[in-house]
């Protein structure tokens, strides 16, 4: 994985180097053809000679035969710096404009034509014109154009150009690989780590990275390092959940099995001829109880899942808190199977109202009150109800620090039910009817001590 990824960087980046090459010749050749149309182009001809031959029309020739320059000339040569001689036949200069410029007074046709094309020992570079009888020397030794001589072999010039281009894209190419290689080191080892991580969370191997040297890479590796910790933290609570969802559907199974054979025994024995009306109606009795039971247990199930899932919408009433759990609190006491029990009120407002489901809200106190009883053989429960919290609390036996930790969660059964029918969901549907409500429930029991809950909902 890592040596095509490399690859592939290193050809893109060849690519690259060798679209710029050509694209830079380009630009170069459009350039010069550009500055030659326009007429600024750097290799020039015609500068300094059309310069020279525009005195021509500055020059006037005297009746002693001297030769005149107008100002306009005069004008042009302290532009440019430069000074005129000129000279006759034989090669002495006879003027010069402005007067007494220049050093020499005769030239000789060879130095004539050394200086025209190398210039002299002073750098001045010199331009021919002729007027009339006379030649002039144009003299500049400011001139931004210098004359350069040099031979040319048209064959070998392409033959050069051709190797150096070559050349030239030969080295480019090894440096461009070269500098790539090096740097696509540290370029695709960090890759390499993540590829190596993300195909680890793609075989449920949730490892964070733990090294350091990241790069530009590191926010990458830090979000990967969130999802493999919070997957593996899912992964946990999967595991957790199976494990109790398995325990559930053996308790379940369990809870279920006892009732439905009480339902099949029964329903043999009303099929038995000879039952009195009175033992007719005890069996009749048992199964509806048994039945009544088994609806309970899916009942709890279909809810827990509803709300697991936010399935469940609410249908909120403004209820005054302190009437509506005073409620539930006689209707729990009327009941034969806890009318022996002793539940004390409290109150800190006559009137207390929240925005709830009233019946959801019900299921929620009343799974709370039962368990308080059940768990416990005798015990004294406490009700209170203030503004902003519910508090339901015991004397009884309390539970555990390792108990609490689950209580709440689905289809746990506390040490001390196992001989208790229930779901393993109460708990945990009060937890979530509570958290449907934007609220939040608290827990605080010592062993021997008691319990206490608190619902929040403002």
């Amino acid at each position: 994985m890592k040596l095509n990824i490399t690859a592939r960087y290193l050809l893109s980046l060849l690519f690259i180097v060798v679209t710029v090459f050509f694209v830079n010749g380009l630009i170069f050749i459009g350039l010069i053809l550009y500055q030659q149309e326009k007429g600024h182009f750097f290799f020039t001809s015609d500068y300094g000679e059309n310069f020279a031959r525009s005195f021509m029309e500055d020059f006037s020739l005297l009746d002693d035969g001297t030769v005149k320059l107008s100002d306009a000339g005069y004008d042009k040569l302290k532009e440019a710096g430069a000074w005129i001689e000129i000279l006759n036949e034989e090669g002495t200069v006879v003027q010069t404009f402005p007067e007494h410029q220049g050093k020499t007074t005769h030239y000789r046709p060879v130095e004539l034509i050394h200086r025209y094309k190398y210039m002299d020992d002073e750098l001045n570079t010199y331009f021919i014109g002729e007027f009339e009888q006379y030649s002039y020397l144009v003299i500049n030794p400011n001139l931004d154009v210098r004359r350069y001589t040099f031979l040319v072999n048209d064959r070998n010039l392409f033959t050069s150009i051709a190797d150096f281009t070559i050349l030239a894209l030969i080295i480019n190419l090894f440096i461009a690989l070269l500098v790539g290689y090096v740097f696509s080191l540290f370029f695709t080892r960090p890759i390499k780590g993540m590829t190596k991580q993300i195909k680890a969370l793609k075989e449920r191997r949730f490892i964070e990275d733990k090294s350091k040297e990241k790069g530009i890479y590191k926010k990458v590796f830090a979000d990967l390092n969130d999802v493999a910790h919070t997957l593996q933290q899912y992964e946990k609570e999967r595991e957790k959940l199976e494990v109790m969802r398995e325990e559930w559907i053996r308790n379940v199974s369990h809870d279920i099995k006892t009732p439905l054979s009480s339902i099949r025994g029964y329903a043999e024995l009303l099929k038995s001829d000879g039952l009195t009306d009175e033992e007719r109606l005890q069996y009749a009795s048992v199964v509806e109880r048994q039945s009544l039971y088994i609806r309970e247990l899916l009942d709890d199930f279909n809810l827990s899942l509803r709300l697991r899932n936010e399935e469940l919408s609410l249908k909120k009433e403004r209820t005054n808190m302190v009437t509506f759990v005073r409620e539930l609190v006689i209707d729990l006491l009327n009941d034969p199977q806890f009318q022996t029990e002793e539940i004390n009120f409290r109150q800190t407002d006559e009137a207390i109202y929240w925005e709830i489901d009233r019946h959801l809200m019900k299921r929620a106190i009343l799974n709370l009150l039962y368990n308080a009883f059940i768990h416990n053989d005798k015990v004294q429960v406490t009700v209170t109800i203030a503004p902003d919290r519910l508090i339901i609390e015991d004397d009884g036996i309390g539970i555990s620090k390792e108990e609490q930790a689950k209580i709440f969660d689905r289809y746990y059964r506390a040490t001390n039910t196992k001989t208790i029918k229930g779901t393993g969901l109460g708990m945990a549907i009060s937890r979530d009817i509570i958290e449907a409500h934007q609220g939040k429930i608290e827990l605080e029991s010592e062993p021997g001590l008691g319990t206490k809950i608190t619902l929040y909902l403002t």
